[in-house]
């Protein structure tokens, strides 16, 4: 199993140098991936219900937000050389799809082959409305959505005809260094994120999960991965256990309970609490090191 970071990367403390300093002590230290998240627009009032958190309210205070993630991931990938780069996750359904295709394709070209390509279908609707696309059948947009861009990053000639989307022959080049693509990461705690990902991804990302919280979806996984010819060998579990505690013990836990990955949550504010946050993750990293 391996340690990875998900880092909220809200302004105004994700500063330039901070990142560079999460890229480059990330690296030292043998961090997996980096991940970070998407929401292109807050609100101080909303209906909607933030799934990870008790009172159903983003933990976003009012003046804050959030990085771009497919620009912050160039950033880093320009500070770094080895760490993977991650999205957990990119709001795919309010994109548009061949636009995201050329970004992602991009990044992995510019930073040799170190995307990982996390998706949710979102839960905002306040944000949906924002960009203009409709809340309803975000799950079956976000299905078409990953065939247009699998088109695009694997086809010479790329075309798709859905319900949702409709895409002439085209071309789209550079193709993704990574071969057929980067892998997709499915983040989501339902029956649905998990059939997405036994049908069209190469791994799951899923949050705010105890160790023992994991045995239930994991054999649901099992189950749709089995009825489409594949087995857990073929996705990686990746878990952040983002407000929840997590040391050495907790960490061999996830391990045991199935996680491949353990993406640990820092919020940094200055560059002693990047170091001190590292340094907290050490012995963590040493006890994974050693399964």
């Amino acid at each position: 199993m391996r340690i990875d970071l998900w880092i909220p990367t809200a302004t105004p403390f994700s500063t330039p140098e901070i990142l560079a300093l999460i890229g480059q002590e990330a690296e030292q230290r043998g961090i997996g991936t980096i991940w970070v998240g998407e929401h292109v627009v807050l609100f101080d009032e909303y209906a909607s219900s933030y799934p990870y958190a008790e009172d159903g309210r983003l933990p976003a205070p009012p003046g804050s937000g959030l990085l771009e993630p497919l620009n912050t991931l160039s950033f880093l990938a320009a500070h770094t050389t080895t760490v993977r780069l991650g999205t957990a996750m990119v709001l795919l359904p309010q994109r548009n799809p061949v636009y995201t295709a050329k970004e992602v394709a991009t990044l992995d070209w510019l930073s040799n082959g170190r995307v990982d390509f996390g998706i949710g279908v979102g839960w905002l609707e306040e944000e949906f409305n924002a960009v203009n696309v409709p809340w309803p059948q975000r799950g079956k947009r976000t299905d078409e959505y990953l065939e247009v861009l699998t088109t695009l990053w694997c086809d010479e000639t790329s075309a798709y005809e859905g319900e949702f989307y409709s895409l002439n022959p085209c071309s789209m080049f550079p193709k993704p260094v990574q071969q057929p693509h980067p892998p997709i990461h499915i983040g989501g705690e339902s029956d649905a994120a998990l059939a997405r990902t036994a049908r069209a991804a190469q791994g799951w990302h899923t949050f705010n999960r105890t160790p023992g919280e994991l045995a239930e979806p994991l054999a649901k996984l099992d189950v749709l991965l089995a009825d489409q010819g594949r087995t857990r060998d073929d996705v990686t579990i990746t878990v952040c256990p983002y407000f929840q505690p997590l040391d050495a013990d907790i960490a061999e836990q996830y391990a045991e309970a199935g996680a491949d990955a353990v993406s640990a949550l820092i919020i940094p504010f200055g560059p002693d609490d990047v170091r001190t946050a590292l340094d907290a993750l050490q012995p963590v990293m040493e006890r994974v090191a050693a399964l």
